[in-house]
């Protein structure tokens, strides 16, 4: 049997540990705008069920997470309506990074830097298991998705959009 490479910690595992949480890790070669179409080829995976951490704001440039299957975008016109804002639109790469703490194309919703809302895509949550960023490019982690729920406090909403 192969041996398993092993991730350093980030602070999304760390986050994952503290809490006693099972997890898989998945690392895989990361490409600049690969973005989950990518990680879920690689490593052999639906893209449905490869979850993307998306770093958004409102009209007030309030930060927000939203958590969206790697093949589907996210309708900010609905989001916006479930969420009781007005508009909500993407973070500059720069901005989502400062949010975050993470670089984009490696963010995880778990230990982020500045604790944000999460809202996950509700059919994400009828998954039995997902992949979703480990807090590093090129790594993901498989949890069950209802410890989006659990951890993040995640609000299930319905704003999903055929890519």
């Amino acid at each position: 049997m192969a041996k398993k490479e092993h991730v350093s910690e980030t602070p999304a595992t760390q986050l994952l540990k503290s809490h006693k949480v099972e997890y898989t890790e998945h690392p895989y070669e990361y490409l600049e705008h690969g973005g989950a179409q990518h990680s879920a080829q690689v490593l052999g995976w639906d893209p449905y069920t490869v979850v993307k951490t998306l770093i958004m704001q409102d009209q007030d440039a309030k930060p927000l997470v939203v958590l969206m299957h790697g093949n589907r975008k996210v309708s900010t016109k609905n989001l916006a309506r479930q969420i009781g804002a007005k508009s909500v639109e993407p973070c500059r790469p720069e901005v989502a990074n400062r949010h975050s703490g993470y670089l984009v194309g490696g963010t995880s919703p778990f230990g982020t830097r500045r604790e944000m809302p999460v809202y996950i895509e509700e059919t994400i949550l009828a998954l039995p298991r997902i992949l979703i960023n480990g807090g590093r490019r090129g790594y993901l982690v498989g949890i069950a998705p209802q410890v989006c729920v659990q951890l993040l406090g995640a609000t299930p909403v319905q704003c999903a959009l055929a890519e």
